[in-house]
Order: structure tokens, then C-alpha cells, then sequence
């Protein structure tokens, strides 16, 4: 991996943009090479968490490399490198709607435009206090459309969330904390410490359990709730016929941790 560093350990996938010398912004090979991470990841069965940030204490993501960009359009269109971005979106993750493992955000700095629009696909932020988030795409003639348009109204109040798009403003991390954007705001000498108390509280419950969990979740948004109650889900489906449906009332019976397997 040129553009991002990828490890497995202990059931969760760290997957770092590597990219500080242009604050982890991203171009389509670095996209593209995310996207295999997440590939892999969802597909390997024993990774049960993921864990996506930016190498350095300044950036998550500034979004798409537009200083790249800006020399790609220097080129007469022949000598121009392809720049499809992958079936995952933005970062290989932006566009994958079936993706329902946990995922975690580690902000340690900028999270703006395409950066913002990766952590608003995550299921749980947690940021350094000097964290920074906003979809300043207006301000440079674009727009947030890796999802950050749709994305962001849905988890915001729609006025607040138009006050910042519309504007291209910053929102700090203690305001996304208190507008319930993010999850929890450390100092970063304690980011790492509190990344790993989410990882740990999410892996002492059952992997399809949570899949289930998020599956349902997301899904049901679109439904009502009369739909949602007769809808048939796919993890819920394999939630039921795997052995960790057993081993949890059984664990809680012998009074000791349950043994998860993900199966």
C-alpha cells in the first residue's frame, strides 16, 4: 500500500490514509487502494471492527486532493491519468450500503469535505479536541456529493445542517459533540484510549448481533414502523441460526463471559 497503512489485530481492522504531507487528502489511487482495504475487510469473517483515521496529529481527511486535481486539469486530456473513483465511493467507503460491520472514526484533526463525508458513513465518531469538521465544497465551486449533502441533514437538525453547507463554516469538535455529530472529544494525548474503550465495549457483544443491530438500524430508517415490524432482515436471519444465539443466554446462565465466534 502506497497511500495507507492497513493491520489486523485482536478482531479490528486499522485502516490509516498515509498521505500527511496534503493533510490524508485523497486522490482516485488512494481511493482506490482504500477500497481494498475495505473489501477485505468486510469479507474476512474475523474482523469484527474497523478503525479508519489519518497518519499525524493534524488531519482525518482534508477530502479530495484539489491541488492534484488542479494539475490534472493542466494536462491535455490524453496524457491524463484515470481518475475513476471505486464502486465504494470516496475512500472505497462513502458508497457501500451493505457494509454493516461497525465502524469507527478516529478523528485526530481536519475532517472537511470528502473527509467529513467518510466519517459521517462511520457509526461512531470519536475526536481530539482541536478536531475540525465541515463540507466546504461552495467555497471552491463543488459540492459535498460524496453523500456529505444527504448524509449530514440526516444527522443533524436540517436547519443547523444548512447553516453549514451553505456556508462552508468549520464546526469544532465540542460543537459536533454537543449537535450529537460526534461521539465522545478527548485531548489527544487520549484519543487512542478512547478509540479502544468503543472498540472494547463493541467486541464484548456478539459480531452478528451488532450487524444485526446496525443492519436493522439503518435499513428501518426508511421504513415505517409498521413496515419495519414485518420486515425480514439478512444478518437477523443469520443472527438467529448462529451458535452465538445459544452461547449468550448459556453464558449469562453459568455466570461467565460468553465465548463469541462470529458464527
Amino acid at each position: 500500500m502506497q497511500f495507507c497503512r492497513y493491520e489486523k489485530k485482536d478482531h479490528v481492522a486499522y485502516i490509516t490514509v498515509t498521505r500527511p504531507e496534503v493533510m490524508n487528502a485523497l486522490h482516485a489511487p488512494a481511493s482506490t487502494e482504500l477500497n481494498e482495504c475495505w473489501d477485505d475487510f468486510a469479507a474476512d469473517d474475523d474482523m469484527w471492527v474497523g478503525v479508519l483515521t489519518g497518519e499525524g496529529d493534524r488531519a482525518f481527511s482534508a477530502g479530495n486532493d484539489l491541488k492534484y486535481t488542479a494539475e490534472l486539469s493542466r494536462m491535455k486530456p490524453e496524457d491524463r491519468p484515470a481518475q475513476a473513483f471505486p464502486k465504494g465511493g470516496f475512500g472505497g467507503l462513502t458508497s457501500r450500503f451493505d457494509l454493516f460491520k461497525p465502524i469507527i472514526a478516529r478523528m485526530n484533526g481536519f475532517a472537511l469535505g470528502g473527509g467529513l463525508e467518510m466519517a459521517l458513513t462511520c457509526d461512531i465518531i470519536v475526536a481530539a479536541e482541536h478536531a475540525e469538521l465541515g463540507l466546504p465544497e461552495p467555497r471552491r465551486g463543488l459540492i459535498a456529493g460524496a453523500m456529505g449533502v444527504h448524509r449530514l441533514p440526516r444527522q443533524i437538525p436540517l436547519k443547523t445542517a444548512m447553516g453549514f453547507m451553505l456556508t462552508g463554516r468549520h464546526i469544532p469538535a465540542p460543537r459536533a459533540y454537543e449537535l450529537g455529530l460526534v461521539n465522545e472529544v478527548v485531548p489527544l494525548a487520549g484519543l487512542d484510549e478512547a478509540v479502544g474503550r468503543w472498540v472494547a465495549d463493541i467486541i464484548r457483544c456478539a459480531p452478528l448481533s451488532v450487524r444485526s443491530t446496525k443492519e436493522s438500524a439503518l435499513r428501518g430508517l426508511a421504513m415505517s414502523l409498521e413496515e419495519v415490524g414485518s420486515a425480514r432482515f439478512e444478518w437477523e436471519t443469520k443472527r438467529r441460526a448462529a451458535a452465538d444465539s445459544i452461547e449468550g443466554p448459556r453464558a449469562f446462565a453459568e455466570k461467565r463471559a460468553p465465548n463469541w465466534t462470529g458464527r
